[in-house]
């Protein structure tokens, strides 16, 4: 990539995004198509970039910094507070979707790792695209948000160890379970220093002075992610538990404000490097596979919130929809997930193209749709649940 492709690169995904922002989407279904139309792939009218050793270093930062701000909103904290709906909504959530990805991934793939990567990329939702849906439609105040921001923490956990299981995954039967088991013991240790180290951390980084402080965390950072990269896991899981560690700490606060650009503009870049990939020649093979994945989101993840908060003291039908509606929108998981599994070895070149084009156009889809019924979702709650007369049963 050269400067002036880069200058090219950077003007277009802002365009593409400030549009993005001004009808209420989100950016990274507008990172992903400038990808599409600039890359190799058809359609080759607008070809301008192809994959390199450059960009493939630009999507491993634009990893590392996505999944270490993820890692910073999540605190044993938040866990606890958030209680039954974490593991409750959590377990729902996993056993419908996780379940209807499986049975969509069993039918393309058979019963095999490419199916259970799949069904992983189904199951996740987008915690960005989720989060910012309803800052901009106002709904943090609402009560079942609560209830939507469990589930997305149940996600966090669950996903931590399916990233490994990605990255090195597939073999034989006892070399994937100890890929789990590194996976597992990473998230646990990880989780321990979150609670035991949170303090000598909080002075160690009090005392440097803002740039070595900037550096420190950075070093922290890409430590972690190498770590995780020479457990045979993945960066995404290291950069993950690194932001989880910081989250404990006090200046996490000041680290979301001086890296928030970081994560913006890298993120963008991966997104981006990762819509090179998308060949939309490549829909005919996987075009029933969309719809089929597209129509079970679409299914199950509103299943996910009517089944979560019922009972007594629970939450309306109403709100329950909200926030399963909520949930649609899959994003930065489903494309990490896809770009880590293409590099596992046990997956053939077929398959992996597959897995690609697949992630990019379903994130595509799903974010639009996902938006626009978040949007209308109060509107649609109304006409399923019409309230009823005074007086009735």
């Amino acid at each position: 990539m050269t400067l002036a492709q880069l200058a090219a690169t950077a003007a277009l995904l802002g365009a593409l995004g400030l549009i993005a922002s001004r009808v209420g989407m989100s950016a990274i279904p507008a990172y992903l198509l400038a990808g599409l139309l600039l890359g190799p792939n058809e359609p080759k009218v607008l070809s301008l970039i192809r994959p390199s050793e450059v960009t493939d270093f630009v999507a491993e930062l634009g990893i590392i910094f996505l999944l270490f701000f993820l890692g910073l909103e999540f605190t044993l904290g938040r866990l606890a507070t958030s209680g039954r709906h974490v593991f409750v909504g959590g377990g729902i959530d996993l056993g419908v979707n996780g379940l209807l990805g499986l049975i969509v991934g069993i039918a393309v793939f058979g019963l095999s790792f490419a199916s259970l990567i799949l069904a992983a990329a189904i199951y996740v939702s987008s915690s960005a695209i989720t989060v910012k849906g309803l800052i901009d439609f106002r709904r943090l105040a609402d009560d079942e948000t609560d209830l939507v921001l469990a589930v997305l923490v149940a996600e966090d956990i669950v996903i931590a160890p399916l990233l490994g299981f990605a990255a090195g995954g597939g073999g034989r039967v006892g070399a994937t379970f100890a890929i789990l088991a590194k996976a597992l013991a990473f998230v646990l240790v990880s989780l321990a220093a979150s609670r035991w180290l949170s303090r000598p951390l909080d002075r160690l980084l009090d005392r440097l002075p803002r740039e070595f402080f900037l550096l420190a965390v950075v070093a922290f950072v890409a430590g972690m992610a190498a770590i995780g990269k020479g457990l045979g896991l993945s960066e995404a899981i290291g950069a993950l538990m690194a932001g989880i560690v910081l989250a404990g700490t006090s200046v996490r606060d000041e680290i979301e404000e001086r890296f928030f650009s970081f994560r913006d503009v890298f993120g963008a870049l991966f997104f981006f490097v990762f819509g090179l990939s998308i060949d939309v020649g490549a829909i005919g093979s996987v075009g029933w596979l969309l719809a089929a994945a597209v129509g079970v989101t679409l299914i199950g993840k509103p299943l996910t919130g009517l089944l979560t908060g019922a009972g007594r003291g629970g939450f309306s039908r109403r709100q329950r929809l909200n926030a399963g509606i909520a949930l649609i929108a899959h994003g930065e998981f489903t494309v990490v997930l896809a770009q880590i599994a293409a590099a596992n070895p046990r997956i053939s070149p077929a398959v992996h193209s597959e897995l690609l084009a697949f992630a990019g156009l379903y994130v595509l889809i799903t974010a639009t749709i996902g938006v626009a019924l978040m949007k209308e979702s109060k509107a649609i709650g109304r006409r399923l649940f019409p309230a009823l007369p005074a007086g009735a049963s």
